[in-house]
């Protein structure tokens, strides 16, 4: 059964509190989304540790339940 957008909305923004979230379903198959997450929790870190905060935040869903999800992270811009 695929997630809706909603779903991998709501547990990002569950394990990375404040952050800018916005999904998009790329194909209208409930199966291939794109996330764009901006999160200060990401300062500091590497493409591929953010990448797998995000990942960790869908708990196990990934490769499962949600086939494809192509990820953009960035922390804020400094002010």
């Amino acid at each position: 059964m695929a997630m809706t957008a909603g779903e991998i909305e709501s547990l990002i923004r569950a394990a990375m509190p404040g952050a800018d979230v916005r999904i998009e379903d790329l194909a209208g198959d409930g199966d291939h989304y794109a996330a764009h997450v901006v999160w200060e929790g990401f300062a500091g870190k590497s493409r591929v540790q953010q990448h797998k905060m995000v990942y960790d935040a869908l708990k196990g869903r990934m490769g499962g339940t949600l086939h494809a999800l192509a990820l953009q992270t960035s922390a804020p811009p400094k002010a």
